[in-house]
């Protein structure tokens, strides 16, 4: 697995050996990251359930300022230092617009209103955590009512989060991986 684009192309991220983490695939990042286009250049994220650290380290090679990685296992956590200390070698640019938080993502929204979510959880707890995350994402993001919300699942997985309308889907379906994109229905008046 390595990062598809931007100034770090190419750059292989380190991954725990076993089942600890399903990484978002090379092709679903491309196709994430050509949708989302102008909107990462200088944008602050938020990877959550964020395994490599994949979705949050290919924004920061696409131009994004910086912004927070939530793992809550912490051998996955120091993977994702390992693979931001490479990312950002290869950048020439410091971590320290970089953050990594060992914990819940379901509980913990830190800092400051990000302009991007990723979000990539177990497929198995999606539709527990959805909800909650949601319902988190409304207050987060009430500074930033044209924040974007990037949600990996499985094709047959639909959701419908109550004040959120999805812009897009991205993949095949079925139960391949596909990724909606969305935006909370007040930014749309």
């Amino acid at each position: 697995m390595r990062i598809t684009g931007g100034q770090a192309r190419g750059i292989p991220l380190l991954l725990p050996k076993g089942d600890a983490v399903r990484p978002a695939t090379d092709a679903m990042r491309q196709a994430v990251f050509s949708s989302l286009a102008a909107r990462v250049e200088g944008a602050r994220f938020l990877d959550l359930f964020a395994g490599s650290g994949a979705y949050g380290l290919e924004a920061f090679s696409r131009g994004a300022a910086g912004g927070v990685f939530v793992e809550k296992n912490t051998r996955t956590a120091d993977f994702i230092r390992q693979n931001i200390t490479a990312v950002c070698k290869s950048l020439g640019r410091e971590a320290a617009g970089l953050q990594v938080v060992t914990a819940d993502a379901t509980h913990v929204m830190p800092g400051d209103a990000p302009d991007l979510v990723f979000i990539d959880p177990p497929y198995e707890i999606i539709r527990e955590v959805a909800p909650k995350i949601f319902a988190h994402l409304d207050e987060l993001l009430a500074s930033k009512p044209d924040a974007l919300v990037v949600f990996e699942m499985p094709g047959e997985i639909e959701l419908a989060p109550v004040g959120w309308t999805c812009l897009k889907r991205l993949g095949k379906g079925g139960r391949q991986p596909t990724v909606a994109v969305f935006r909370a229905s007040r930014a749309a008046l």
